[in-house]
């Protein structure tokens, strides 16, 4: 395969495969943060005081369940960012090729925002919210019952307790948070990416991890409510997310919906820079 000229998206399979490995690297490198916040935004016992500064949430972990508990759930994450990142990298290249300016090869800012958006959708569906809800649940069981020993017992007792839609418990509120987090995530680190090319700056992996932490810290900040309501909604007790909604605001009112901010916003300004230099490499090497 050739390589794509500036401003060309690569063709779908090389975006497939070079976000399903983007994915799954950033995944492993940065689970520790995606478990301590998912732990601070899951209800918590009465009379049961367990710390909600994410950093004391890694260090008690430590203290009392050892390394490997910090990885509760991580291969759930690894495959379903491997699906997530090849979908929506594929999806949101082949939107960007089909629309981008024949004159220009580039995509205007909306454009760029509605295929980000567009891509996390398709992700969602096919993706995120199976492979979300068994992490969710992988986590929420390891602070009580301890029932799911493996990612496979976690889906068959949902699946008995719940049906085939207790896969997709979190749907709307995880729909919802990929929708906004691809649109402004792929989306502002394409609208960059464009105007550094546009004026003639150089592209190489730090800048690439630069602009992916930018892009991480801006989807962060705006997108949190989305991704707290999905945490609540996929806890082991099936909860809908009108539930979810009620709960955090009766736990913590309006602030609740921000409740992770802080290693949610470690975890993406990291991850984003590497996802997007994974990603940029693999496309050279693939290509």
């Amino acid at each position: 395969m050739s390589e794509p000229e500036p401003g060309q998206a690569p063709p779908p399979i090389v975006s497939f495969i070079a976000g399903g490995i983007a994915g799954g690297v950033e995944a492993f490198i940065t689970y520790p943060f995606e478990y301590a916040k998912t732990r601070a935004q899951l209800k918590h016992e009465p009379g049961q005081p367990f710390p909600r500064n994410p950093y004391l949430i890694v260090s008690d972990t430590l203290k009392k369940e050892g390394s490997r508990a910090l990885y509760k759930g991580c291969s759930a994450l690894i495959v379903g960012s491997i699906a997530k990142d090849a979908v929506r990298f594929a999806s949101f290249d082949t939107i960007k090729n089909t629309f981008n300016n024949k004159e220009s090869g580039r995509l205007s800012p909306a454009g760029s925002l509605l295929a980000g958006m567009s891509s996390g959708i398709i992700a969602s569906v096919f993706a995120v919210t199976p492979t979300e809800r068994i992490k969710t649940a992988l986590i929420d069981d390891a602070k009580g019952d301890k029932r799911f020993k493996s990612p496979w017992r976690a889906i068959g007792s949902i699946i008995r307790e719940d049906g085939l839609k207790g896969m997709y418990r979190g749907f709307a509120g995880t729909t919802l948070k990929q929708a906004s987090t691809t649109s402004l995530r792929l989306g502002s680190y394409n609208i960059i990416k464009d105007t550094e090319r546009a004026n003639h700056m150089p592209q190489n992996s730090a800048v690439s991890f630069a602009n992916g932490a930018f892009a991480g810290l801006i989807t962060t900040l705006a997108t949190q409510p989305f991704d707290t309501i999905k945490t609540r909604s996929q806890c082991v007790k099936a909860t809908t997310t009108r539930e979810a909604f009620q709960g955090i605001l009766q736990d913590g009112g309006v602030l609740g919906f921000w409740t992770g901010t802080v290693m949610r916003l470690s975890r993406t300004v990291v991850s984003g820079g590497i996802l997007f230099v994974v990603y940029e490499l693999a496309v050279q090497v693939i290509a």
